[in-house]
């Protein structure tokens, strides 16, 4: 059996690289290695082992226990990457306790696809009533050519030899301390997966997984506001080993719109009206989501004044019905009046009780001197 290379050697770090340098020379490495960029005959090993040290290193326990006992750390009933929980009681276990480990490395179990997530941006009329999105998802798919056994097809796996298809296997160890006794490891032909495969497949090269992608089609309800999340169970990575595929993720966000602004299921609109319409009353034609509908203004409607229009608003996501659409009117002074204007308004100043005398271009200086002789 090859020596194993120093951790600290395989990750190319000091003795007294802290975690975040560990880190950092993980991915660095990771990414060197991984099969899928890696051609090399021997990449695969070279990412196991780099994975390897990256679990010993990362964890201080167990780096703890690997800086005191080196790879002999393993005859403690420990394997690679595994140190965790060793304590006095886990000695007496090994070591009088009939030489036998009480945890087992097992089968390898099927492990779920990861999630994956997707942003879905919509305009603000689709949010509210609805609509249907078509988004191209990267994800790792079961490969289409093996059906996801990884052999070629014609061929299949085989179980493993050397551990029977349990995907462990039991070693004798020595120690000088103790004696011999036996641990429980994982298969090292079957990486713990109690098969082999003697011809892979041409495609996925035995992963049972590939890189693919799928254009998927999603129902976004009605009603939907900025910073929704919408689940599509299993349309994330396939699993592995038999595992199930994850999930899809879609994160909704709503482009803002000129006119409205939504608050929960209702919708606000800001409608200008001048001084005439306010202080007579009318009714005027207000924009919605459906089309103009119209509002009437009472006489005598003051800036800041609210009025609803029932069902014009967003529909509610969990229940039938909409909210509502809430007009606020803000009283618009005229700022460019004409001579006939003016002389209408200061006309109406003086049955209001105050007449109003027309600046006429004048700064305020001079009109105060005017009016008030200051």
């Amino acid at each position: 059996m090859a020596t194993k290379r120093d951790y600290y050697e395989v990750l190319g770090v000091g003795q007294d690289a802290d975690r975040d340098q560990v880190r950092r020379a993980y991915r660095r490495k990771a990414r060197e290695f991984h099969p899928d960029v890696n051609d090399a005959p021997d990449a695969a090993d070279r990412f196991r082992e780099v994975k390897e040290a990256y679990e010993v290193l990362s964890d201080d326990e167990k780096r703890a226990m690997y800086d005191r006992f080196g790879h002999d750390a393993d005859q403690f009933g420990h394997g690679p990457g595994d140190f965790s929980g060793f304590g006095i009681d886990d000695l007496f276990n090994e070591f009088f306790g009939f030489g036998t480990r009480t945890r087992t490395a097992g089968r390898q179990a099927p492990a779920r696809g990861r999630d994956l997530r997707v942003d879905v941006r919509l305009e603000f009329e689709e949010a509210v009533f609805g609509t249907e999105k078509e988004v191209e998802v990267p994800r790792w798919e079961a490969c289409d050519v093996c059906g996801g056994s990884g052999a070629e097809p014609g061929t299949a796996p085989v179980t493993c030899v050397q551990c029977a298809g349990a995907g462990e296997v039991r070693q004798a160890q020595q120690s000088g301390l103790f004696g011999s006794f036996v641990t429980v490891v994982t298969c090292p032909r079957c990486e713990g997966t109690g098969e082999v495969i003697n011809t892979p497949c041409s495609q996925c090269r035995g992963r049972k997984r590939v890189h693919g992608s799928k254009v998927i089609s999603i129902e976004i309800p009605a009603g939907v506001d900025d910073g929704t999340r919408i689940r599509l169970t299993g349309e994330g990575d396939a699993g592995e080993r038999g595992g199930p595929p994850g999930n899809l993720y879609v994160n909704i966000h709503v482009k803002p719109h000129e006119l409205f602004e939504r608050r929960e299921t209702d919708i606000y609109l800001e409608l200008p009206v001048n001084v005439a319409q306010a202080a007579l009353g009318d009714e005027v034609e207000v924009p919605t989501l459906d089309g103009e509908e119209i509002l009437e203004i009472p006489p005598g409607t003051h800036t800041g004044q609210t009025f609803r229009l029932a069902g014009h608003g967003v529909p509610h996501l969990r229940r039938a019905g909409r909210g509502d659409q809430v007009v606020r009117v803000f009283v618009v002074t005229p700022t460019d009046l004409t001579d006939e204007q003016k002389e209408l308004l200061q006309a109406l100043s003086k049955t209001l009780g105050k007449e109003v005398i027309p600046r006429r271009g004048k700064n305020f200086r001079d009109w105060l001197k005017d009016t008030f002789g200051v």
